[in-house]
């Protein structure tokens, strides 16, 4: 460790404010990038959750090195991490198209809280070079992360009437390297149609790759017998 900081890592005054002024400052170096990006939780949410994870750090050395209690100085710092995660759900959506978003940020926080345990109790160097990981990571990873191809992802509705209809469609999907999520199966019945003729709705979510176009499998689909319709939104 870096013999700068060995007068600081005591728990008197200058000691603590220096924790405390060094938890406001990484917590703004990554609190900033999120906020750069409107995230849920900008620049003020990580320095409160780095400032008082820092605190808590810093109340359980108290009680072991000043109080002299017997208590477990670590205890504290763990029941933090498993609080962080409820902070960090509040920041995580499931958008209309069952996406997810938010859990960068919410690694993010959690990180943050981290940081500020490690601040808490004297240990600057990780702090710092933590802080600068996650700057890192959330900055230069965000435009790599842009740069990387993702399938499509399409809303395939299927109306057959032949139940192998749907395992020929199924089977054409895996032909061409397609991923199916979220399956449903429904029953479209009318007075006129006996049970042989009842048209069955299938709707999945279906991620096509680069090689892959929409047209070409609604063309294969169609061409199924049994099939009334295909649609791919």
């Amino acid at each position: 460790m870096l013999s700068f900081f060995d007068p600081f890592r005591g728990i008197d005054v200058v000691a603590i404010l220096i924790r405390m002024v060094l938890a406001c400052l990484c917590g703004t170096v990554v609190g900033l990038e999120r906020s750069s990006k409107n995230r849920p939780a900008g620049f003020r949410t990580h320095i409160l959750v780095c400032v008082g994870t820092t605190i808590a750090a810093l109340t359980g050395l108290y009680l072991y090195m000043v109080d002299y209690m017997p208590a477990d100085v670590s205890r504290i710092s763990a029941q933090v991490i498993s609080g962080l995660g409820f902070i960090g759900a509040g920041t995580i959506i499931v958008t209309k198209k069952q996406s997810v978003k938010g859990l960068t940020t919410a690694a993010g926080l959690w990180t943050t809280g981290i940081v500020g345990l490690a601040i808490g109790s004297g240990y600057y160097e990780l702090a710092i070079a933590g802080s600068l990981l996650v700057l890192f990571v959330e900055s230069w990873f965000f435009t790599l992360g842009g740069r990387i191809q993702h399938n499509h992802e399409y809303t395939l509705e299927l109306t057959y009437q032949k139940k192998g209809s749907l395992d020929s469609a199924l089977r054409v999907c895996k032909n061409h390297h397609m991923s199916i999520t979220n399956l449903r199966i429904h029953t479209q019945e009318s007075a006129e149609e006996s049970a042989d003729e009842k048209n069955m709705l299938y709707t999945a979510e279906v991620a096509l790759s680069g090689s892959t176009q929409p047209d070409e499998m609604l063309d294969l689909i169609r061409q199924m017998p049994g099939v009334t319709s295909a649609i791919i939104q």
